[in-house]
């Protein structure tokens, strides 16, 4: 029952179960690694490549990580990312992406025709863009935070990745509530078996656990997350392009 309601859910939040599980279960094994790790998180180059790259490369480079891209999460990191691209590319394998878009389609042409434009706006287009952009933020900061940390293939391992490359986003219990605990997301990385009611009680009880990489939803840790472009090898951190 679990598994038909959040295919259910999936569908209708734009985050088809098929694309989902597969970008996450690759994020998680590539999680950190400076080579492969932008499927199912934000893109990372590091400030070498970054300035042997061509303008292209840059603009489409910056563009993932741009705040308006996060702030327009709806339609171009959930809307197309999530369902009309991977629809396109692969069919088959992603056929739930283009059930969800034309659900969501076909829910937009009802509200307009048959309840008003208005109707439409206010429970479809609001709410999408607005739990979106938080989405979209929240994938962003959980792997793009000052202290995050980077590794090759030769120094990565999945424990490190975990605890030393996810934030612990600090939020209030509403908010904690709203985001089903993922602000835990270093325990989510070290073992996303754990349910996200008992990850509180995780962080809790493993005093390993309760000390880690932190941010917050506070506009000052925000603004300081979105000017973070690339890594710095030598600083061994990230860096915003004015330290390019």
């Amino acid at each position: 029952m679990a598994e038909i309601l959040m295919r259910m859910f999936g569908v209708l939040a734009l985050s088809p179960g098929s694309i989902w599980r597969s970008s996450h279960n690759y994020h998680h094994n590539h999680n950190s690694r400076l080579r492969g790790s932008h499927i199912g998180s934000f893109p990372i180059m590091t400030k070498a490549q970054y300035l042997k790259s061509s303008k292209t490369q840059r603009f489409q480079y910056l563009f993932m990580r741009h705040p308006l891209t996060i702030l327009f999460g709806y339609p171009i990191v959930f809307l197309y990312g999530m369902c009309v691209g991977p629809f396109i590319t692969s069919p088959r394998k992603h056929y739930d992406s283009g059930i969800a878009f034309l659900v969501h389609v076909s829910i937009a042409v009802i509200l307009i025709r048959y309840v008003g434009w208005p109707a439409w706006v206010f429970t479809q287009i609001i709410p999408h863009f607005v739990a979106s952009a938080i989405g979209s933020y929240l994938f962003y900061a959980q792997h793009n935070f000052p202290s995050v940390s980077f590794n090759d293939n030769a120094g990565w391992t999945y424990e490190r990745a975990a605890l030393d490359s996810s934030s612990y986003i600090k939020t209030g219990p509403l908010w904690a509530w709203f985001t089903a605990n993922i602000g835990y997301h270093h325990i989510h990385h070290l073992n996303d078996h754990i349910p996200f009611y008992r990850l509180p009680e995780v962080f809790a009880k493993f005093p390993e656990l309760s000390s880690p990489k932190t941010t917050s939803l506070h506009p000052y840790d925000i603004i300081r997350c979105l000017r973070l472009k690339v890594w710095d090898v030598e600083a061994q951190r990230m860096v915003g392009l004015e330290n390019l």
